[in-house]
């Protein structure tokens, strides 16, 4: 019994002990994180286009709708759609027997007055003689000259009927105004179709121009050889090129200054009603530069990191900036960084996991382009 007592106040006293020693034994501090390199990048100016992009249609100038400038039923249609046609083709063909018998009657008459102004010819030489032999009198010889004059314009005016009947006839058959290519056919054989009837259309993808209606509060900015650059729904550059045409009007609907500008590539890029986007490049200045992946945003605020010399080597400070439109794969800066600058990379800090700081930025290191922004704490 005694030696179990002594066993547990040596226990005892060994817990006390140990506690004690623990109570004073200070807190141990964390090590000190150890700087890491990262890339940084020289802030340059460059030169940035200042821009506006709007909507732009693409349309050919040889592109026509096929109507019939007569009415009556379709015979014969006689291409399809996608089929290439030459210049003067006969497309379709409009029933013309109603016509053809116009034509056939007007060359009756035609006929009919042709006899008549023959008869009145050799009247006119009988009576010349006769009056000259003294056996008829002057009078007789003026009425069959004034015969034979009324007959020669009645036959006159007879063969300028027929003639226009006979090209009217003509306008039963519809031809292809250029070499291209058949749209759309939407009508059937045995439709009646008049003027108003679309009936198809011809297309040539050549000749295209990029049509830009531009606000009427630009219109001051508007000139001929401004540069455009027509672009995909992505921002790729497909063509770059220059206003040809700028109206005289403003578009009632739109209230814009419509302006043309000719497209010159491929032309499998584009197709005639094509809807494009395209860019007016108002004018380029020099402006600072700086990565996409060097911007971070906090709370809607693009910030930057800035390289800055202190006592104990080169930091990283967060600055605010104004933000442009991009240039490639860089921001253009409108405020808040001045050239000379080292922005260094967010991605260099995700990668070799630098730890987020927000520092404090002086006021004599703000640029003089933006506002007094407080860069954070």
């Amino acid at each position: 019994m005694k030696k179990l007592l002594v066993i547990l106040l040596f226990a005892l006293v060994g817990v006390e002990v140990l506690t004690t020693s623990g109570c004073n034994k200070t807190e141990a501090k964390e090590p000190a994180a150890r700087p890491l390199p990262v890339k940084t990048e020289t802030v340059n100016l460059a030169p940035v286009p200042r821009v506006d992009e709007y909507v732009a249609t693409v349309k050919s100038r040889r592109s026509a709708s096929i109507q019939p400038q007569v009415d009556g039923s379709l015979t014969r249609i006689l291409v399809k759609s996608g089929d290439h046609v030459h210049a003067g083709q006969v497309l379709m063909t409009i029933d013309p027997l109603k016509q053809q018998a116009t034509v056939d009657q007007q060359r009756s008459t035609e006929a009919q007055k042709k006899a008549l102004l023959d008869y009145n010819q050799r009247e006119v030489e009988r009576q010349r003689q006769l009056y000259e032999s003294g056996v008829s009198s002057k009078r007789d010889y003026e009425l069959a000259v004034q015969a034979y004059e009324n007959s020669k314009a009645d036959w006159e005016a007879s063969t300028a009927a027929r003639v226009t009947q006979q090209r009217q006839l003509a306008y039963y058959n519809l031809t292809a105004p250029f070499s291209g290519i058949v749209g759309d056919i939407p009508v059937h054989i045995g439709d009646y179709v008049a003027p108003q009837t679309l009936l198809t259309t011809v297309d040539e993808n050549a000749e295209l121009e990029a049509y830009i209606y531009i606000p009427t509060e630009r219109a001051a900015d508007i000139r001929m050889g401004l540069p455009v650059q027509v672009v995909t729904s992505s921002g790729e550059l497909m063509e770059s090129t220059k206003v040809t045409f700028i109206s005289q009007q403003v578009d009632n609907a739109l209230q814009g200054i419509l302006v043309k500008a000719p497209v010159h590539t491929s032309l499998d890029r584009f197709r005639n009603a094509q809807l494009v986007k395209a860019r007016v490049v108002w004018s380029t200045a020099p402006a600072p530069t700086v990565p996409v992946l060097a911007v971070t945003r906090i709370g809607g605020q693009s910030f930057v990191y800035v390289a800055t010399a202190a006592d104990k080597g080169t930091i990283a400070k967060q600055r605010a900036v104004t933000l442009g439109d991009t240039v490639g794969n860089d921001y253009a800066v409108t405020g808040g960084l001045n050239p000379g600058a080292e922005p260094w990379r967010q991605s260099d800090r995700v990668r070799h996991s630098v730890p987020h700081r927000r520092y404090t930025c002086p006021a004599d290191q703000l640029s003089q382009f933006g506002p007094p922004w407080s860069c954070g704490s």
